[in-house]
Formats: structure tokens, C-alpha cells, sequence
């Protein structure tokens, strides 16, 4: 089995900055893709950013340029630093890992629970 924990979220102002932290435990043998996603209240859960097993990143436009993805491969854990934040930027962060597990035979998706980011003045 394989956990992820989430953290860094909270109450930000506009213009402010949030570093969400996404750490996974267990059983793991290797982990390929990282990456964050989001969902707004009443609205899908949307992919913001991707890092791949050799550190390749891409953005969603809305992001490009405010946030930055980044990874610690020997600590299993995966960044999303995130600057110049907006009020549309208020959501739920999910960090989605793909991960092969020791007894694994293909890689799965292992969900993060979900950190609120809220930017409000």
C-alpha cells in the first residue's frame, strides 16, 4: 500500500505565496509522474502541473509562470510552489502520484487527500 499526505495549505492574500508539500510512504518501488490538481468549489477537478521520473515539468496556461513543480525523488516527495496567488486559485490541491509498488506488476495512481488553499484579502 502506498500513502501520500498532503500539507501546506491555508489562508493566503492575494499576491501571496503557498508551498504545498505532497509526501509518499509504503511500499514503493519506484515513482514515475508527480502531479497537482485542483478542484473549485462546484466545479471539475482540473490537472495543474506534471513532473515526470527525470524531472520534465509542464503547466496548465492558468499556472505557467506563478507556480513551480519540483520533486525530491530520494524522499518520495513531490512541490508545488506557488506565487502570485488569485482568488481563482482558491481550491482543493490534490497531488497525484504513479507509483509501482514492491509487490506491484504495472504502476497505479495513488490520490493525495487534499489540502484547501484559500486567497482572500
Amino acid at each position: 500500500q502506498v500513502q501520500l499526505v498532503e500539507s501546506g495549505g491555508g489562508l493566503v492574500q492575494p499576491g501571496g505565496s503557498l508551498r504545498l508539500s505532497c509526501v509518499a510512504s509504503g511500499s514503493i518501488f519506484s515513482i514515475y509522474d508527480m502531479a497537482w490538481y485542483r478542484q473549485a468549489p462546484g466545479k471539475q477537478r482540473e490537472l495543474l502541473a506534471v513532473i515526470t521520473a527525470v524531472g520534465t515539468t509542464s503547466y496548465v496556461d492558468s499556472v505557467k509562470g506563478r507556480f513551480t513543480l519540483s520533486r525530491d525523488s530520494a524522499a518520495n516527495t513531490v512541490y508545488l510552489q506557488m506565487n502570485s496567488l488569485k482568488p481563482e486559485d482558491t481550491a482543493v490541491y490534490y497531488c497525484k502520484l504513479v507509483v509501482l509498488t514492491t509487490m506491484g506488476r504495472k504502476p497505479n495512481d495513488y490520490w493525495g487527500q487534499g489540502t484547501q488553499v484559500t486567497v482572500s484579502s
